[in-house]
């Protein structure tokens, strides 16, 4: 989060990461505390693991880092089943191991010109921005003043609690909120269509545009906006953040390989000063400036 990424091989550990214990949530949510301290120590707001599911397949998953404890030596992934992989992953047991490369990715990078952070997550894109909220949180004292904005259309995988932290420019009966965010002091509100008590009735990107259109123009000038989920998702909040006028990242979400840059797999276009080029999502990535990969329409 200091702005800079070290060299991004040389950030890369392998290591047999401990099951210490994982808890279940409706629609196939899982969420996974690993041991693994070399991973921990050098974990940023939006790198990722690349995970054996079971040590019978051969082929890795990569999954968002929730939080890290550099301290305690242990990481969090929150994932949804899909597969056969990650089937067998959500009967892991505590104790068994499981082979661990990480930390990936190049995270976000957060500007102190503008600490108003808008944190966008959807589905299994929530990790993430619950890591940024934290490392943020922690620079409070730079003026950081983040924002979560989490939707879902299933169950979300923790128990959401009323908010005790107001947000002016939040849409009326909008209460429902992270209890992460909550514990650290970092205000965040839920959205969905799906008709969960508390939550905006919408989608979040609609939830964000609603905020954003409540601010005056000296605010909004302190905004960035910081978002992961899935594709449409991140298009329609590139979009929001362009009809504002305030800078966004975002963190893909792609199928991998090797996760390491060697098979190109995961690479998506975007532009750059010298035009067109293709970025590898894992090592390139995953976060990237929203107009780079979601160009606004002429």
């Amino acid at each position: 989060m200091s702005g800079t990424h070290p060299a991004h091989r040389g950030s890369i550990a392998l290591e047999d990461a401990e099951v210490l214990d994982q808890q279940g949530w409706p629609g196939g949510q899982y969420v996974l505390r690993l041991r693994a301290p070399r991973c921990a120590a050098r974990a940023e707001p939006g790198s990722f693991v690349h995970l054996s599911c079971a040590s019978e397949l051969p082929m890795r998953r990569p999954l968002s880092i929730q939080r890290a404890d550099a301290a305690a030596g242990t990481i969090e992934i929150l994932y949804k089943v899909v597969g056969h992989g990650l089937a067998r992953l959500a009967a892991a047991q505590p104790g068994e191991r499981l082979s661990c490369l990480g930390p990936i990715g190049r995270g976000f990078v957060a500007d102190p010109a503008r600490p108003r952070a808008l944190l966008v997550g959807g589905g299994v894109g929530m990790p993430p921005m619950v890591f940024l909220a934290s490392a943020l949180a922690a620079r409070a004292a730079e003026g950081f003043r983040p924002l979560g904005l989490f939707g879902s259309e299933i169950p979300f995988p923790f128990r959401a609690r009323p908010s005790t932290i107001l947000v002016p420019g939040i849409p009326d009966g909008t209460i429902a909120s992270h209890p992460l965010l909550e514990e650290l002091g970092v205000p965040s509100r839920l959205a969905s269509l799906a008709g969960f008590p508390g939550c905006f009735a919408g989608y979040v990107t609609d939830l964000a545009a609603a905020w954003l259109g409540s601010l005056a123009p000296p605010a909004l000038a302190e905004v960035a906006v910081y978002a992961c989920g899935p594709t449409p998702m991140l298009a329609a909040c590139a979009r929001v953040a362009a009809r504002f006028g305030v800078p966004c990242q975002v963190s893909l979400e792609e199928f991998m390989a090797c996760a390491v840059g060697g098979c190109a797999g995961c690479a998506v276009e975007v532009r750059t000063a010298a035009g067109r080029a293709m970025k590898r999502v894992c090592v390139d990535g995953p976060v990237f400036d929203a107009a780079a990969v979601f160009p606004p329409a002429a």
